[in-house]
């Protein structure tokens, strides 16, 4: 079974978020799936099938994509959309020059667009669903006990929250990018924490608008996520968490509507692998219109895994 891999929201090998993904998985049921994203041990592994409705088919730019971690499949996720782009774009399944591209996803079509330079695939977006904003966690001193921060650390007046575009994830604002890289999960009192707000346990995205040691920064902001309850210690970089951290941002009016469009996550760095995602939120009305996400990739591997 042929693969690619693929180091996704980086233009340099090695750092970002690792991708298996395999072209041509025909044949390969929903357990064998699952089991080469075990032996995989990314974050995720992709498999791209033909789109189920045959008139798409026939038309080209839309391909079925299924997405495991290695526990389990997840109905959609940014890196796994981005870099299978790429992807298919090194095989030629996506033609050079494609400017619109679909993915078939859990959540429904998700759209892809694309930018090229000298033939070759240079940035993509995803668009992601419109944010669902849920609960969220009162008791601020008990989080930041099982995080393994100080109270005063979590940016007053503003909530512990629960947002999806698909996938949820609890955000936690922080006062530093130190307090954010200090963070260390007590797994038993994080539970106690979810369990007793009366929401089901969700991985924790944490981030800074703080600067850099010298205050200043190209980043918007900085970022970690960590989903032990869900066998992730640390994600390198969350596609699917940073659409709905732009509309936290944006409805938290942490971010201007005129700097909503070109926002970045800087992510990874306490593990050692820097990630850079582009967020772009389009709001009119005190609502929230559009959400992507964006970022570019890079081939470092291909191989053949033996089913």
């Amino acid at each position: 079974m042929r693969y690619l891999h693929l180091d996704v929201f980086t233009d340099r090998p090695f750092e970002g978020n690792q991708l298996a993904v395999f072209p041509d998985p025909q044949g390969l049921s929903t357990a064998d799936m699952q089991a080469i994203a075990r032996e995989m041990n990314f974050s995720e592994s992709t498999f791209i099938f033909p789109p189920e409705d045959a008139a798409a088919a026939a038309r080209g730019g839309r391909a079925r994509m299924r997405i495991f971690t290695p526990g389990s499949e997840l109905p959609m996720a940014g890196h796994p959309t981005i870099g299978s782009t790429f992807a298919l774009a090194a095989e030629g399944t996506i033609a050079p020059g494609t400017k619109d591209f679909v993915f078939e996803l859990g959540v429904g079509p998700t759209p892809v667009s694309l930018d090229w330079s000298d033939g070759a695939l240079a940035f993509a977006w995803m668009t992601q669903l419109l944010p669902a904003f849920g609960d969220t966690i009162a008791d601020r001193a008990a989080f930041a006990a099982a995080v393994g921060v100080d109270e005063h650390e979590l940016v007053a007046g503003l909530p512990l929250e629960v947002i999806t575009c698909g996938v949820p994830y609890l955000f936690v604002p922080l006062t530093s990018r130190e307090a954010v890289d200090r963070v260390s999960i007590e797994r038993r009192a994080l539970s106690r924490c979810y369990q007793d707000a009366g929401i089901e346990e969700q991985a924790v995205f944490l981030f800074t608008t703080a600067g850099g040691p010298d205050g200043s920064s190209v980043e918007t902001v900085y970022s970690r996520m960590l989903a032990p309850s869900f066998g992730i210690s640390e994600d390198p970089a969350t596609g699917s968490a940073s659409g709905p951290l732009g509309c936290y941002l944006v409805h938290h009016e942490i971010v201007s509507s005129e700097a909503a469009g070109n926002m970045l996550s800087l992510q990874g760095v306490a593990m050692g692998r820097p990630s850079r995602i582009y967020i772009s939120i389009d709001a009119r009305d005190g609502g929230i219109t559009r959400v992507r996400v964006g970022g570019q990739a890079v081939m470092v591997g291909r191989g053949e895994l033996t089913v």
